[in-house]
């Protein structure tokens, strides 16, 4: 498991918590956040080649914030290695998800890398 005290962790958990809150309700986010939500058609349609067999709305929310901040950093961002961006997302996802929301998410981005 990463290290809880990682910087980079911290800031990855912070963007999700984000995301996961704006399917909710409109509230104040950080600005990689907003970064995200302003691509979120070009990020939707990423996460939908990736996974066909799950439209957006019957994604577990916390599966698909995950995955927006991911599909973000791999194809839009750019700033860090891709298996990086896949081992955090399977971290997150091993933190905030159910049972299988890591080999989800795993399968998910393989399929798009």
């Amino acid at each position: 498991m990463k290290n809880p005290l990682d910087p980079r962790h911290k800031k990855r958990q912070k963007v999700v918590e984000d995301l996961f809150k704006m399917e909710f309700h409109k509230q104040s986010v950080g600005q990689k956040a907003k970064e995200i939500l302003k691509n979120v058609e070009f990020i939707d349609n990423k996460i939908n080649l990736a996974a066909p067999e799950f439209p957006i709305e019957k994604i577990n929310k916390i599966d698909l914030a995950i995955l927006r901040l991911s599909v973000y950093e791999l194809f839009i961002d750019k700033t860090q290695p891709q298996k990086v961006i896949i081992d955090e997302a399977i971290e997150l996802a091993k933190e905030y998800g159910g049972d299988k929301s890591p080999q989800f998410i795993n399968g998910a981005l393989g399929k798009l890398i």
